[in-house]
């Protein structure tokens, strides 16, 4: 029995621990899915979970608008990566590919989230270049302003629903600055003339992935989101939302992981005893626990900073999807351990987890820029204190 005592600590509301057991309950029910043809899966998913109301929590409802919730969000992908990677993937999706629309959307553009909480679009978030993966303010596209439309040329890769999805939301350099200040957002259907899926790409756990070429797409001065020159602020705003739910997906795999882990000490015997018996097995299965416990910890503070009020959490968010994702990395490899061969054998639980965790150290900012981010926040807090005593003191 999977342990659900951390939604009995004082970060949740009645709502999320109700959300969490009905969740739970019905992905016993509906997951996994059949992963043979992904492109399917995910349009299956992404239907079947917005028609018995699971993506609600990705976008705001723009007939009653309120904060997205985030801890709803971190809650949703760990039960559903509990269950099957694939099923967090559609869910994550519908919410990071909407978000900059959720936050600084347009009404008009707020439409789109009919559908997409609904299940009936999927959504893609296409920010990463061949040229600017971590370094987002290196990108290449542009989005040349003409008369009451933008043009847009230029590559993205490694978009996640790349090929599947229904809108996109793009970022290109509009070039009102240099760097991170000449970047703007726009709404672009999948269906823009000069939108094209210029090559799928195939990873170690199968996705939808895809590389995009926009030749001359042409769109409605209207289909920006936010300000001129406001991309790069929208982009952080809506990593500043999510990238804790990455670490909340990982926190699902972890303790997937540690399950399996814990039922094989009990079954499987070894010179004569349970492998549970063996001191050293015990250690793994304590500093699994122990992981998993300090990961769920700095994802539902930075959940619960965010819906608190916080303009911003990028430090907190930071340090979760860091430490959660590392150490499910590491839980998930003691895991393969502890299942000998089955371990890695193909099909297994165990070896679909080993697969699935690696990727989350990648993207939505990966492991080693994390601490970059972390030691900025850090440095400017301290550099802030300084301030505000030497005014002080004057």
């Amino acid at each position: 029995m999977p342990d659900r005592s951390f939604l009995d600590w004082p970060f949740f509301e009645p709502r999320h621990r109700e959300w969490a057991e009905k969740l739970d309950a019905w992905c016993a029910q509906n997951l996994p899915a059949d992963h043979h043809d992904v492109d399917a899966a995910c349009r299956s998913l992404v239907d079947l979970l917005g028609r018995d109301g699971w993506l609600k929590p990705t976008a705001v409802d723009a007939a009653n608008p309120a904060p997205l919730d985030v801890r709803m969000l971190c809650i949703t992908r760990e039960t559903l990566a509990r269950h099957d990677g694939l099923a967090d993937f559609a869910f994550a999706m519908q919410g990071l590919g909407t978000g900059a629309i959720s936050l600084f959307g347009t009404d008009g553009q707020k439409r789109w989230l009919e559908k997409t909480r609904a299940g009936k679009a999927i959504s893609a978030f296409a920010l990463s270049e061949p040229r600017s993966g971590s370094d987002v303010a290196n990108m290449d596209m542009t989005a040349t302003k003409d008369g009451d439309s933008y043009v847009l040329d230029g590559e993205k890769t490694w978009i996640s629903n790349g090929g599947i999805a229904d809108l996109y939301v793009v970022f290109a350099r509009t070039g009102e600055a240099p760097g991170a200040k000449g970047i703007s957002a726009f709404l672009v259907p999948a269906d823009a003339n000069g939108l094209t899926v210029a090559e799928r790409l195939e990873v170690i756990a199968p996705h939808p992935l895809a590389r995009l070429s926009f030749e001359g797409v042409r769109v409605p001065a209207s289909a920006m989101i936010g300000r001129p020159g406001e991309g790069f602020k929208i982009a952080m705003s809506v990593l500043d939302v999510f990238r804790s739910t990455v670490g909340a997906a990982a926190l699902g795999f972890a303790r997937r992981a540690f399950d399996e882990s814990v039922k094989r000490a009990g079954e499987r015997k070894l010179f004569g005893a349970p492998l549970a018996e063996l001191q050293m097995v015990q250690g793994h299965l304590a500093e699994m626990a122990l992981d998993i416990d300090a990961a769920a910890l700095l994802i539902y503070r930075a959940a619960w900073t965010k819906d608190s009020g916080a303009a911003r959490v990028t430090r907190e968010a930071a340090m979760a999807k860091l430490f959660a994702t590392d150490k499910a990395q590491e839980v998930i490899d003691k895991a393969v351990q502890l299942h000998g061969g089955d371990g890695v054998r193909k099909g297994h639980i165990v070896e679909s987890l080993y697969r699935e965790i690696r990727a989350l150290r990648i993207y939505e900012g990966a492991s080693d820029v994390q601490k970059v981010v972390i030691a900025r926040q850090v440095l400017a807090d301290v550099q802030k204190t300084q301030r505000q005593r030497e005014g002080l003191r004057r």
